[in-house]
């Protein structure tokens, strides 16, 4: 819909043409969209079965989006805090290798976010399974 002030949007587009060496030029057209994108979704289902167990992604933290009229949502954030990795005693450099996202920047301005984000951190640790690079020595924390 258009609003404000604007023009009725009434765009004429180009046909794109697939420039060949041999034979006709052939005009390119997007029909297979759908397609691709239900391709896509499998393929990223079928990762994700593949690494069962292992997160796909990162770990990160819970946030409150800004502002008043999105405050009562929480979405996840970039990193977790200094301050949340240190409560849930997991160093920094450790954090960025066992797949924990980490925001320096970020501050903590509620008791609550931070009890929040620190449990999610313990469970993570708790459910985390580290294997030693070398087999013979094993480090304080990995599992046996």
């Amino acid at each position: 819909m258009v609003k404000h002030n604007n023009e009725v949007p009434n765009q004429h587009f180009h046909k794109k043409w697939a420039s060949s060496s041999r034979g006709p030029l052939k005009v390119i057209t997007w029909f297979d969209q759908p397609a691709k994108k239900q391709i896509r979704r499998q393929k990223r289902a079928a990762k994700a079965a593949a690494v069962a167990p292992r997160p796909v992604a990162r770990l990160r933290p819970v946030v409150h989006c800004p502002t008043q009229k999105h405050c009562a949502k929480v979405r996840l954030g970039r990193g977790f805090s200094l301050a949340e990795l240190k409560a849930a005693k997991i160093p920094v450099p450790l954090a960025k290798t066992i797949g924990i996202s980490v925001d320096s920047r970020r501050t903590n301005k509620s008791a609550e976010s931070l009890a929040a984000n620190v449990a999610r951190l313990t469970e993570y640790k708790a459910k985390l399974v580290l294997f030693p690079k070398k087999g013979t020595k094993a480090k304080k924390g990995d599992t046996a």
